[in-house]
């Protein structure tokens, strides 16, 4: 399907243009559904509210004299955020997301790192934010999302949108006539990756809007889409795709409650897309089996469901919706694509949720490159690769072995200005004659798909040089019965003088007490369970690649918010 053709997508010079154009299409339509605190039932807020609120809190910003200023922003996904997002970077100044998770010290870092001017922070961050030590940084406003007035040392979000409004009636145009720079620095992302240095990305909005272009080019999204936003929106996988890519189709945006609440807010908000990690959707897929186990027969039907779609669909007839209506009824009734990030994802669970008739597929992003580099189709599509390059990114393997593996490297308009700070060998060191280097390895196939095989630093290499890649081990073991995740790496082993592969294991605790209940299980006797698990793997791998032991652990592993572990944390123990 090399020839397939783009899907035709509007023309946005910048993020200010996006939301004014699509204000204008989609005024009387929710961009957002939310649910009042204290209430039980989605209320709906207009495009035309969204933008007016938007231009009321970014006069009212530019008037506290935060012109061309940093912006820091932090809390949960919700209403508040996305206005304040726009409002800082539509004629402000520049915004610095923060993950809400961050202990206090950390916050502060950021905020001296970043030199922010403000910090907008959520009623559930205000303690921390408050004790933060204000002297020690530049922040000179602290306004609370959640506060019904200003205090001394606190500014109501809603009572500077009202005073806002006002300064609007009154003729104040300093926000809604200000220029934009489109290649100049309106963002600054610190990333939440798997190694232990947070850097500090600066985007422009010729970044974000290529990107946006680009993906909507390739998947059909139009305005009678309802995404669900679950991933911390902080970060640029569900900013990017999750806010700011259905506010440019004219979609509607629900929010979370959290993750216990996803099943429930898919059937309340009627929601026809949801974008996840791997670690969501691999529990999700587990999980419609788990059930059908506990019905006597209800597996074999399902099996025997799967067999006859199958077969029909040779013939091409789909009947999977009413095959499989309890399942589609499970996930809201109205689901139509899942989209999986930040990681790969086991191809068999991809293509075990479109064999229930769900479409799915994935992509592949860095928050260097805003975030998508790579994506599959919704009408051409491999479940064990990342996806094509966007049409307008060049994507090569720089160094490629015997094998066609290598660094992937990228080169195109949603590639980052640079790291921020006074150390610019980082950013040298990111770049080679142009191109951008991901740090991530893989091959391209002969029909133009980027597989990925890990992450360079996280490659065990043998005395003879051979390459084993832990992800690939990984998502081997993650399918066991009884393992709910892991993380393979390296040891010397003094008998063979060489590297060896090992595991550390979590165990999926709640599955061990379904099938045995209160039965006690000694270690022994799990660690037998496994270890015929690990045997069966062992088989299907080459020599070099065999686990050769592993542990296991009563705590899950350290993660970032999109789920990764992160390794240089679980190495250092």
């Amino acid at each position: 399907m090399k020839n397939l053709p783009l899907y035709e997508v509007r023309r946005i010079e910048n993020l200010k243009d996006m939301l004014e154009s699509s204000a204008a299409l989609f005024g009387n339509k929710p961009a957002f559904l939310y649910k009042p605190k204290g209430e039980s039932e989605y209320k709906p807020i207009l495009y035309s509210q969204f933008k007016e609120d938007v231009d009321s809190f970014g006069t009212a910003l530019i008037n506290l004299g935060l012109k061309g200023k940093r912006i820091a922003l932090i809390g949960e996904n919700r209403y508040e955020w996305t206005v304040s997002y726009l409002a800082v970077v539509n004629g402000t100044g520049v915004i610095v997301p923060l993950d809400k998770e961050l202990p206090e010290n950390e916050i502060e870092s950021l905020l001296k790192r970043s030199m922010a001017d403000a910090i907008i922070f959520s009623g559930a961050k205000g303690d921390e934010i408050r004790n933060i030590d204000r002297k020690g940084t530049s922040v000179r406003y602290f306004i609370d999302m959640d506060a019904d007035e200003h205090s001394e040392d606190t500014l109501s979000f809603w009572q500077l949108i009202s005073q806002g409004r006002e300064m609007l009636k009154n003729g104040d145009r300093s926000f809604i006539s200000a220029e934009i720079d489109s290649e100049g620095m309106s963002i600054l992302l610190f990333t939440s990756g798997t190694t232990d240095f947070s850097k500090a990305v600066m985007l422009s909005h010729k970044n974000i809007t290529s990107n946006l272009m680009a993906m909507c080019s390739m998947l059909y999204i139009d305005e009678k889409d309802t995404f669900l936003s679950i991933l911390p929106i902080h970060h640029t996988y569900e900013c990017t795709c999750g806010f700011l890519c259905p506010i440019y189709r004219g979609c509607t945006v629900a929010f979370c409650e959290g993750l216990r609440h996803i099943l429930k807010n898919l059937h309340e908000a009627k929601v026809t897309i949801m974008l996840g990690v791997p670690l969501i959707f691999e529990t999700m897929y587990r999980r419609i089996w788990e059930q059908a186990g506990k019905k006597p027969g209800l597996k074999s039907k399902l099996k025997l469901g799967l067999f006859l779609s199958k077969l029909l669909k040779k013939f091409g007839i789909d009947v999977t919706k009413k095959l499989f209506a309890p399942i589609h009824e499970s996930f809201g009734g109205h689901i139509r694509i899942l989209i999986s990030g930040a990681a790969g994802i086991d191809p068999h669970v991809a293509k075990g949720f479109r064999d229930l008739g769900i479409h799915f597929v994935q992509g592949y992003g860095l928050t260097e490159c805003s975030p998508i580099v790579t994506l599959n189709r919704d009408l051409d599509f491999k479940d064990d690769a990342a996806g094509i390059p966007l049409p307008n990114l060049q994507v090569r393997i720089d160094n490629p072995d015997s094998e066609g593996i290598g660094e992937i490297v990228v080169k195109g308009p949603s590639v980052m200005l640079g790291y921020y700070g006074d150390n610019q060998d980082i950013t040298k060191e990111a770049f080679k004659d142009g191109w951008f280097l991901t740090g991530d390895l893989g091959y391209i196939d002969r029909d133009g798909f980027i597989h990925i095989t890990g992450r360079k630093k996280n490659v065990i290499v043998t005395k003879n040089g051979k390459n084993i890649f832990p992800e690939e081990i990984e998502t081997l073991l993650n399918r066991l019965e009884y393992v709910k995740e892991s993380m393979v790496y390296g040891k010397y082993d003094q008998e063979s003088d060489d590297m060896v592969v090992m595991a550390e294991i979590v165990l999926d605790t709640e599955k061990l007490q379904e099938d045995f209940g209160n039965e006690p299980l000694s270690l022994d006797t799990v660690g037998s369970i496994i270890k015929d698990g690990i045997k069966s793997i062992n088989s299907k791998l080459v020599n070099y690649k065999h686990i050769k032991g592993f542990t296991i652990r009563e705590t899950e592993f350290a993660k970032t918010t999109t789920k990764k572990i992160k390794r240089y944390v679980e190495q250092r123990r």
